[in-house]
């Protein structure tokens, strides 16, 4: 395939039945034909669909957490293709009883999907904007220039990126149109992991994406999440079990402040800076994170209960980012 971006028009869109995307919600409603890492898998509680309609929302911060898009697979001249899927929207949401907020996302979510890959796959991403301003997508990670998402795709066009999964690690993508801050606190962006050849040891996976929202647009946040919605987790647990390897995917993504802290509490944390390593490099219960920077964080509770995490910056925590694990037998 040719290393120049694909622009598609509407007709093209109809051809490749790509036209109605936009409008099929928060999962997309596509076929999917899910290749994951051979491992044992971990022991997860159970999450009961009917939680999924308690944030009048098209998405639900507890199905975000473990939910890994895989993308449909295929194979090409002996090569594993990973196609996504992936369509700009503007799309109202209620962050609390109080405030709606006017989103630029992906898939009509908050964060977009995470996407999932083995290092060495060839990554295949059709990305159509129906969000009626110009974006693009942007991803971490290694790729040829033409392939970097800084091009803006006009609204009801399409283009498709297409590289090799490299290196290993835990890395994002957003949209790069200018002001970049804007596009990324109106909600366009998304975790985006590589795994190892040899995949890590089992364990219980999550997704903990802290962001922020202006919600009057006067360049400070008001409120702050993870995974969406402002005080989700902590009026919704998370549930873990007791003794079991937590493995945490953490991303900073919180605009207008130059970094914040990550704590959890009465536990100790392994860390494994950018997922670049496969030991850990220190073991703490707080760590300090940029815009953009991300790491591995695990751990396991020794002791039911309830425990909390969140930023140690008052502000950000007691204005959305918090949380609780509940540990259970």
């Amino acid at each position: 395939m040719s290393s120049q971006p694909l622009f598609l028009n509407r007709r093209t869109l109809l051809q490749m039945g790509l036209a109605g995307l936009g409008v099929a919600g928060a999962a997309i409603a596509l076929p999917q034909v899910l290749k994951k890492p051979k491992f044992t898998a971990a022991k997860i509680p159970d999450f009961s669909p009917n939680e999924a309609q308690s944030t009048g929302n098209d998405f639900n911060p507890m199905a975000v957490l473990r939910d890994f898009d895989y993308g449909t697979v295929k194979k090409e001249n002996g090569r594993i293709i990973r196609e996504y899927r992936l369509v700009a929207n503007t799309t109202e949401i209620k962050l609390n009883n109080a405030v709606t907020f006017n989103s630029w996302n992906v898939n009509k979510r908050v964060p977009g999907p995470t996407l999932r890959a083995t290092e060495g796959d060839r990554l295949r991403i059709i990305f159509l904007n129906q969000a009626g301003h110009p974006h693009s997508l942007h991803f971490h990670g290694i790729h040829p220039s033409e392939m970097d998402g800084v091009k803006p795709i006009r609204h009801d066009t399409a283009t498709i990126y297409e590289f090799d999964a490299e290196p290993f690690g835990v890395h994002l993508y957003h949209c790069h149109i200018e002001p970049v801050t804007r596009h990324i606190n109106k909600g366009l962006y998304g975790m985006f992991i590589i795994d190892p050849p040899k995949p890590r040891p089992p364990a219980d996976e999550m997704v903990l994406i802290m962001a922020g929202y202006d919600v009057n647009d006067d360049g400070k946040n008001e409120l702050y999440a993870f995974n969406g919605l402002p005080d989700y987790y902590m009026h919704h647990p998370i549930k873990i079990y007791q003794n079991q390897l937590i493995r945490a995917y953490v991303l900073n993504m919180i605009e207008f402040e130059a970094a914040a802290t990550f704590h959890l509490h009465a536990n100790m944390f392994q860390v494994y800076p950018t997922g670049r390593t496969l030991t850990p490099t220190q073991e703490t219960d707080v760590i300090t994170m940029g815009t953009a920077e991300r790491h591995i964080l695990e751990f396991s509770f020794r002791y039911p209960g309830r425990y909390m995490f969140h930023p140690h910056q008052d502000n950000i925590a007691e204005n959305g980012c918090m949380g609780n694990f509940d540990v259970i037998v």
